[in-house]
């Protein structure tokens, strides 16, 4: 406060603000918490805690310029709360934005981000993981199969010696410590005497054990004579004697057994053919053991066609992800591969499992029984209706013998400009079984199935049962048998067929032929017989054969009457079902 010059007040007031440290001196000074004046502020009291303000009550309170009472101030910036309040450079711990957060901790944003990238990698890495798994199956079910025929599980017996047997225990002689004892170690000076050579302590412990291999060599020949002759030796000879004629019966009735199978298949017997062509599929399984791809075999006596049904492994074992990314604003976010490319993956699995099934079908054929092999590719989800049919084969043993069905040696072949993934179209695999004339679903993820060749059904089929591939040996065998040889077919469809053959004389079928095999319930019209007359007359074949396993129209017996169409010959569904019952032995079941 001013004074005049006679010492009166001039009502003016002077604000000292203390120096820093100054205030936090004096409460210590008093005995008061610094921390208590936040909690005091809290309070709303514009006066702050009496207490506090009391701690003074030796000097004047100071008011603010507002005419309020002055605080006791814990800090400089607190002398006048109000907004005129002087800018001390601190901030005012009871004004406006005292409750709002700080800045983010810069630290502690780089923590955040690097263990999302960590964790981005490790999801990565796990689906890489996937995509090796996914290269080793594509590279294990392109491994050679091993033939199963009948020469390779053969057994073959070679006796066990008894282990008593050998030399006499009487020619053996007793063992000689002799032969046990260790060389005595060198002395340095050749005239010291034996005993400074006994205190070396490794010659002592190859002397103790050299002791105890002989005691132990005594025993055991000891023991051996006094067994020899003694009734516990005859009993074990003669329980070796009878287990080594067991293990050589149980090899021969094998073999015999197997040899029994040999002649049951050569005779075409369904349940033999049938069991060596699983016993070969489940050997060719060995190499993906943790895939599953089981495979079961029906042979048709009639067609002499196996049906292979081919369990294929479940869709979502092709990665769906390429990986995972780190996005700007720090979410995790799965890079999903494009659907071609994971639907080429499965089938390019698929066409080697496919190729496995019928290499090992065909290699175990060694007496070439089969004509044909049909394989269809099911894909079995939980919780559907029916199997799906993704891939269909029907390949008879010429096109079986022109084509290479042993997998490729490597699963893809890597390009600069499209790395693992290969075009389906120019995979090997599928390459190889599109030869075949296979059916293979263009996007198996789409669940977009195939009509399946043939279905695993009864050993004798009716005709709608038949593949293209059966419903041609059928007819070939048929006319085969009847005469017809140098049989060359020039059109073959699902449907059926159109061939020529020559007749031998004196046969059944004299002469050349053209025949047109067809299936199906509908009557065959008179206007096919014109065009397999037609045919006949470009051939320069001197007779026609239209065989069908339906019926034939009214107007197609007339016209097959008539003096122009004689040597057009007419065979409906029953005339087949006898030929094959007179030919083959086995009836063509009746259509449903």
């Amino acid at each position: 406060m001013q004074h005049s010059a006679d010492g009166r007040s001039d009502g003016s007031t002077t604000v000292r603000v203390p120096q820093p440290g100054f205030l936090a001196s004096v409460f210590r000074d008093l005995g008061v918490d610094e921390a208590a004046e936040p909690d005091a502020d809290a309070t709303g009291c514009p006066g702050g805690d009496p207490a506090v303000d009391g701690r003074a009550g030796d000097g004047p309170s100071v008011p603010g310029p507002a005419g309020g009472a002055g605080r006791g101030g814990a800090r400089p910036s607190a002398v006048d709360p109000g907004p005129a309040a002087p800018d001390t450079g601190e901030p005012d711990a009871a004004g406006p934005g005292a409750g709002a957060p700080g800045p983010a901790d810069p630290d502690e944003a780089v923590a955040a981000h690097a263990r999302a990238a960590a964790l981005t990698h490790h999801r990565t890495v796990t689906v890489q993981a996937e995509h090796d798994r996914l290269t080793d199956l594509l590279r294990r079910a392109a491994l050679p199969v091993s033939a199963m025929d009948f020469e390779s599980q053969l057994r073959h017996y070679e006796p066990r010696p008894y282990p008593a047997d050998g030399p006499g225990t009487a020619d053996v002689p007793e063992p000689r410590w002799e032969d046990f004892a260790p060389a005595e170690p060198a002395s340095a000076d050749p005239a010291a005497g034996p005993s400074r050579r006994l205190l070396d302590s490794g010659y002592q412990r190859e002397l103790a054990g050299a002791r105890l291999a002989h005691q132990r060599a005594l025993r055991e020949w000891r023991t051996r004579r006094a067994e020899a002759g003694s009734p516990a030796a005859d009993e074990s000879r003669r329980a070796h004697e009878a287990a080594e004629e067991a293990r050589a019966r149980a090899v021969r009735e094998y073999n015999e057994s197997l040899e029994e199978c040999r002649r049951a298949y050569r005779l075409a017997e369904p349940a033999a053919v049938e069991s060596l062509l699983e016993r070969a599929l489940a050997a060719a399984e060995t190499a993906t053991q943790d895939l599953p791809a089981a495979c079961r075999a029906v042979f048709r006596p009639l067609t002499r066609t196996a049906v292979l049904d081919l369990d294929l492994p479940p869709l979502d074992l092709v990665p769906s992800l390429a990986g995972y990314r780190l996005a700007p604003d720090g979410d995790i976010v799965p890079v999903p591969r494009p659907p071609a490319d994971r639907a080429t993956d499965y089938l390019r699995l698929v066409a080697r499992l496919a190729l496995r099934a019928l290499q090992a079908a065909d290699a175990v054929d060694t007496d070439e029984i089969l004509a044909g092999v049909v394989l269809n590719g099911w894909l079995r989800e939980p919780g559907a209706a029916e199997p799906l049919c993704l891939v269909s084969v029907d390949a008879d043993r010429d096109a079986l013998a022109r084509t290479r069905l042993l997998p490729p040696e490597t699963p893809y072949e890597e390009r600069d400009d499209e790395g693992v993934y290969a075009d389906a179209e120019q995979d090997e695999a599928l390459v190889r079984l599109r030869q075949l004339g296979a059916a293979v679903t263009p996007d198996p993820y789409d669940r977009a199935g195939v009509r399946p060749a043939a279905r695993a059904g009864a050993t004798v089929p009716a005709a709608s049962d038949l593949s293209a591939n059966e419903f041609a040996q059928l007819v070939r065998d048929l006319l085969t048998r009847g005469g017809i040889a140098q049989w060359s077919v020039r059109l073959r469809g699902p449907a059926g067929l159109v061939a020529t053959g020559e007749g031998a004389p004196g046969s059944a079928l004299p002469g050349r032929w053209v025949v047109w095999a067809s299936r199906g319930p509908e009557p065959v019209a008179a206007e096919e017989l014109v065009t397999l007359a037609e045919a006949v007359d470009e051939e320069s074949a001197e007779r026609g054969l239209r065989l069908t396993t339906g019926g034939f129209s009214d107007e197609a017996l007339d016209l097959a009457a008539e003096d122009g169409h004689r040597h057009i010959h007419l065979v409906d569904g029953d005339g087949v079902r006898e030929l094959a019952r007179t030919h083959l032995g086995l009836p063509l079941a009746v259509g449903r």
